[in-house]
């Protein structure tokens, strides 16, 4: 990424669906693992969890935390609820939900993690019969993200 006049070197940026929470990464990504432990599981109501290892993030908006552990927890987006990161109390280290990345191509994960609870199905994915988003919804070809709209708005507002 870029230098900007009067901030350090971003290495990444990303952020909510609604964009009223967006970050900025000043340090290089870090291991980028692939969590499928039940708590990532159920933090973000998926199978697993592509979470990656990042020092100097800054925020722009604040995120809503909630304790999911007793050593750790979890950022999300108050108005949209786009899951954003763990932390572990008292690191100054996240781990990034690796598609909050507006290029989350730049992060591919590099290990697996919480093998214990990951689903039988998992593995059988890549097998499975591929479509586009088009192919599988005809009238997804008339939706119009309102990623950022909401945020723009509220911006307008201030």
């Amino acid at each position: 990424m870029s230098e900007q006049a009067g901030y350090a070197t971003t290495h990444a940026t990303g952020g909510c669906q609604c964009g009223a929470v967006r970050y900025r990464v000043t340090e290089p990504l870090g291991a980028c693992g692939v969590c499928h432990c039940r708590m990532c599981q159920r933090a973000t109501g998926n199978a697993f969890a592509p979470l990656v290892t990042a020092r100097g993030v800054i925020w722009e908006g604040v995120p809503g935390r909630y304790a999911s552990s007793n050593i750790s927890e979890r950022g999300f987006c108050r108005d949209c609820g786009t899951p954003l990161f763990m932390q572990d109390f008292g690191s100054d280290e996240y781990e990034l939900m690796t598609g909050t990345l507006d290029d989350p191509e730049a992060a591919p994960p590099d290990h697996v993690c919480g093998t214990e609870g990951r689903l039988g199905w998992v593995a059988a994915l890549a097998a499975l019969p591929e479509e586009t988003t088009a192919e599988n919804n005809p009238a997804a070809q008339e939706i119009r993200s309102l990623q950022y709209q909401a945020a723009e708005a509220a911006k307008e507002e201030r």
